[in-house]
């Protein structure tokens, strides 16, 4: 069974920095692509970002340039660094395959407030 654990967020100012973390048991985590999504209260879950197994990356626009998606296998850990947060980043943020293939996660909460 696939488990999924991130971690890392917090309240932060805006124009600050978060590191988010996600390590991924279970699975074979090298051979699969990954995606970091956030939700905030009455919207869908969506991507923002995307890791594929050659570790090409790829962004929603409104994270384009502020976030950076890594992964290492070794540690079967996928992060999303994120700078120059704005309260629009206000979400709670999960990790899951591209394909949203496994079970969610707890997700972890960010909130961007002065």
């Amino acid at each position: 069974q696939v488990q999924l654990v991130e971690s890392g967020g917090g309240l932060v100012q805006p124009g600050g920095s978060l590191r988010l973390s996600c390590t991924a048991s279970g699975t074979r985590f090298r051979v699969n692509d990954w995606a970091w999504f956030r939700q905030v209260p009455g919207k869908r879950r969506m991507i923002i970002a995307g890791i594929l197994i050659s570790g090409s990356t790829n962004y929603e626009d409104s994270v384009k340039g502020r976030f950076t998606i890594s992964r290492d296998n070794g540690k079967n850990t996928v992060y999303l660094q994120m700078n120059s947060l704005t309260p629009e980043d206000t979400a709670v943020y999960y990790c899951n395959s591209q394909r949203a293939t496994y079970t969610w996660g707890q997700g972890t909460q960010v909130t961007v407030a002065s």
